[in-house]
């Protein structure tokens, strides 16, 4: 085909056009310019990808002198296309972190520059720009999109292009049809038969842009080539006839959503003049004088200091392979006041993992490697493992010898596969980063190491290759290997000789980290190392069970349909529901078809019986296939138990997480998810103990409101969501109905999750204005939780942070964004983070105690789960009684509030039994 035609001259087109930039698609290609990769600050900082997009940006700023602009980012988090389609862009690696650092400081780059910057939560920037492309062709007026995305050519018509800045390409109609040899109205259809490897899109096996070219051609629309399915032959028939039912999915994934609710219209998107301190301010620090000179906001260079930039020569590393270079080590390392330590193994997983070598930093650019175990043909003779680990054994078991690591809770894990237990356990940059700011970044050594050093660390991949050919550690060269692990602990030295000091700067940050999480370390690797005991038979059964109730629900959708169809074809169910049933349509796709998402047959399963089956049916497919046939290939075959890892700077809010299983997701809400956490089990003549905080939110919310109401109903125990119906409902408490307390319920804990009236109504099944009523009304009789929510919200916004109980910062970057929506979010979080934060702390506080009780009483007990509110322990049987009875004082005892915390613990031999 040929190629697109280029740009016209701007200025000769008629009236100044609104333009939509494609911010997230320039970012990615910017990034892989070669020559762009390679530019960075002074501090080592990459900067490619901002001067690509800033550039892209200049020039249509140049060319159009547009009177309204705006630059589209996609928002963090999940969209629609997910929800639909998990396998949704599932294959895409992770965003490098050199990218993922120049997304902020090229956003508030381009804000300055007096540019609308759009990031909407949950769906992407394309829908986005569709939004405002059709907005803008309603009102009579003409748009350019500047992108690199060729799913955009479906927005093409008479009065939107695309405009590739970077080629200086465009596309009107007849460039979508030359370049295509589609018409724009045809480019979802196109997109659907061709798939998108990019996006996890199959489209129909065989069938590449000639023959998705012929068959719209021949038959213009995809549900014609459907119908006519039968008159292809050969493979890409058979192919095409077998991706019939996935058609409508691909299509949907494909289209882009022309009717986002946005908070404003193209007529909002009017430029605004140059921030010039700001643009300084975000650029001068990147060495991006040259674009600020051509912006007019320069200022002169600094004079010259002798200050040598951070690491300008890289350090010399030590390789030991002598015992008497081990021996010149043991001296550095028991003389050193602070030594960073770290492993390097055979494995991720910390049950399985073997040392391979060891690292050891005593300065900055002071560190060695010893190699232990490299196996690979011609490898240089290293010290035995055996004899190392005999020699480091006194220092790394000395609770006098301070040790430093980076995520130390693993390297400790893997020195206890081979005997030693890690002591003096003094820092843990990883730690110490994100008690500072648990948003500010991911907390990876890489991402730290570019954010707070300026360096450009060696990565795994960058030694041991990637995918298929990704070799083991054992196998990497020696000195490749020394050059890598050396500097991660020098890396991890250096991280904590910057952050350190700024966590001591802040003694209610330095009393966290001291007091909570670096203690936190070694009780959560008991745990993970004790793992628990699950009933493999036992869930084996059950996964026979859910089969047979998945097939007597699948039959049941049969008849309550009136005849046979795939029950996981959306696009049969639709079919079903919609034109054989005729049921109501209560929601719609982004293509306008009826919805068969999960909330639309929740509506529909109070009236219907299919949806009803239909839910029932999907219900029990995830409940096998997440846990009863997952869990049994979980079991670590040395151990016999699950040994789940937990992740303590992962979420914003403290709270703790899990993986590998994810213990925090097991169910409890169905009898069928009751019944999997029969399958965990406690060990013969042993027993397990659940103690759960209740209500704990909603008593920190009393606490930290001082809402006399609130505090009256914790202190005297009564029912709170009683108490609340009582007040807001103006009636005794013993005349409350369960409706009302339902629906106080829903009240109390969305207020506190800041939902909203339209929220609330959603939740209760009531009109808006009821809704708003019971709102204004508990805020009549609870002024306190009124007043707490005001200033929460105002102190966010004038330091970018909220507080938990025990000095714990929760940083909301999004406060004060001119996005709406992001705003809202965090203006809700603000909210909640507080009381999620504190109950965090407090659970954290609680096993720390519960941890020194059981040390110090030599109970014969041993903490292996911690979910959400709850703790789990496993005891000897004859001690469970007392044993529970001191496990809930310790929990009351976690904190000081102004209302008493409450535990309920049970006693069981299952996880089930013990609730």
């Amino acid at each position: 085909m040929p190629p697109p035609t280029k740009t016209t001259n701007p200025t000769a087109m008629s009236a100044s056009p609104l333009v939509l930039v494609d911010g997230s698609s320039y970012l990615y290609r910017a990034f892989h310019v070669p020559n762009l990769q390679k530019l960075t600050s002074s501090s080592g900082a990459p900067t490619g990808a901002i001067h690509g997009v800033l550039n892209m940006v200049n020039r249509l700023l140049t060319d159009f002198a547009p009177e309204l602009i705006a630059v589209v980012f996609d928002a963090p988090g999940k969209t629609f296309r997910d929800a639909i389609y998990p396998d949704y862009k599932a294959h895409r690696p992770p965003m490098p972190d050199e990218l993922r650092a120049q997304i902020e400081p090229a956003i508030a780059a381009i804000e300055a520059l007096g540019i609308r910057v759009l990031r909407i939560p949950g769906v992407e920037a394309d829908d986005v720009i569709g939004t405002l492309a059709t907005l803008a062709t309603q009102a009579g007026m003409r748009t350019v999109i500047s992108t690199t995305d060729k799913d955009m050519t479906q927005l093409v018509n008479s009065s939107v292009e695309l405009l590739n800045t970077m080629d200086d390409r465009r596309l009107d109609e007849r460039g979508v049809r030359e370049r295509y040899g589609v018409v724009p109205g045809q480019m979802i259809d196109y997109l659907a038969l061709v798939g998108d490897s990019s996006d996890n899109i199959p489209g129909v096996p065989g069938v590449g842009p000639k023959t998705a070219t012929k068959w719209l051609a021949d038959y213009a629309t995809l549900d014609n080539i459907v119908r006519h399915a039968d008159e292809i032959g050969g493979k890409v028939g058979a192919g095409l006839r077998a991706a019939i039912p996935h058609l409508p999915l691909y299509k949907q994934l494909v289209t882009i959503k022309c009717d986002v609710d946005l908070p404003l219209g193209p007529a909002d998107l009017r430029r605004e003049s140059v921030d010039e301190a700001r643009l300084r301010g975000v650029l001068a620090p990147l060495d991006m004088h040259g674009f600020l000179r051509r912006m007019g906001a320069a200022e002169p260079p600094p004079p010259p200091t002798s200050t040598p930039t951070q690491r300008a020569e890289p350090p010399s590393y030590a390789t030991v392979f002598t015992p008497e270079e081990l021996g010149g080590w043991l001296k550095k390392i028991e003389a050193a006041e602070l030594v960073a330590l770290d492993t390097e193994t055979t494995s991720l997983s910390y049950m399985d993992a073997e040392l391979v070598g060891l690292s050891l930093c005593v300065a900055p650019g002071i560190a060695a490697y010893i190699p232990v175990a490299h196996s690979y043909a011609g490898a240089p003779e290293q010290l035995a493992r055996d004899v190392v680990l005999k020699k480091l054994r006194p220092w790394l078991e000395s609770a006098q010898h301070a040790k430093l690591g980076h995520h130390l809770k693993y390297d400790a894990h893997v020195l206890r596969n081979h005997g030693i237990e890690l002591a003096g356990i003094a820092h843990d940059s990883m730690l110490e980063s994100y008690v500072l700011n648990s948003t500010a970044s991911r907390h990876d050594m890489d991402s730290l190491a570019a954010k707070y050093l300026g360096i450009k660390t060696t990565k795994f991949e960058d030694v041991a290759g990637k995918g298929a050919k990704q070799l083991r550690f054992d196998e990497v060269d020696v000195a490749t290997a020394s050059a890598y692990a050396a500097e991660d602990a020098d890396v991890t030295f250096r991280l904590h000789a910057h952050l350190w000091p700024k966590l001591r700067a802040i003694p209610e940050l330095e009393r966290v980290y001291t007091e909570i999480e670096r203690p936190l370390i070694d009780v959560l690797r008991k745990m993970e190392y004790t793992g628990v005991m699950v009933d493999t038979a036992m869930l084996a059964r059950q996964s026979a069970e859910l089969a047979g109730a998945m097939t007597a629900a699948e039959q049941a959708a049969h008849k309550a349909a009136g005849g046979p169809f795939n029950i996981g074809s959306p696009k049969q169910l639709q079919e079903v529901l919609y034109e054989r049933l005729k049921l109501p349509v209560l929601g719609k796709t982004p293509t306008g078809q009826p919805s068969t998402a999960e909330d639309v047959l929740a509506e529909l399963a109070e009236k219907y019986d299919l949806p009803r089956s239909v839910l029932e049916y999907r219900t029990l497919a995830k409940l096998k296939s997440t846990y009863t046939d997952k869990l049994p290939r979980e079991v670590n075959a040395r151990t016999g138990r699950i040994h789940t890892s937990y992740h303590q700077a992962v979420t914003a809010t403290g709270r703790l997480s899990s993986s590998d299983p994810n213990l925090q997701n097991i169910p409890i809400r169905t009898p069928e998810g009751r019944r999997i956490r029969q399958a965990f089990v406690a060990a013969p003549g042993r027993r397990l103990i659940a103690a759960d905080y209740s209500q704990i939110e909603l008593r920190i919310m009393a606490h930290l409101s001082a809402d006399a109401r609130l505090l009256e109903s914790f202190k005297e125990e009564l029912d709170v969501h009683r108490a609340t119906a009582a007040e807001v409902f103006s009636v005794p408490r013993e005349a409350v109905t369960s409706e009302q307390r339902r629906a106080a319920k829903a009240i109390n804990f969305g207020l506190m999750y800041g939902m909203s009236a339209f929220g609330l109504a959603r939740e209760l099944k009531i009109e808006r204005g009821e809704a708003q009523a019971y709102v204004d009304l508990y805020f009549e009789r609870y002024p306190g939780v009124k007043a707490f929510m005001e200033r929460t919200r105002k102190l966010a916004r004038e330091q970018g942070y909220v507080t938990t109980v025990f000095g714990r910062r929760l940083y909301l970057p999004d406060i004060n964004a001119r996005n709406v929506q992001l705003r809202q979010y965090a203006e809700r979080s603000a909210i909640n983070a507080p009381m999620q934060g504190t109950a965090a702390d407090i659970i954290k506080r609680a096993m720390l105690e519960v941890e020194r009780w059981i040390g110090r009483e030599r109970v014969a007990a041993q903490l292996i789960m911690q979910v959400h509110d709850e703790l789990v322990l496993e005891v000897e049987a004859s001690a469970a009684a007392a044993a529970a009875r001191a496990l809930t004082a310790i929990m009351e005892k976690a904190a000081d509030l102004a209302v008493p915390l409450k535990v309920k613990a049970g006693i069981g031999s299952n996880w089930d039994e013990a609730h």
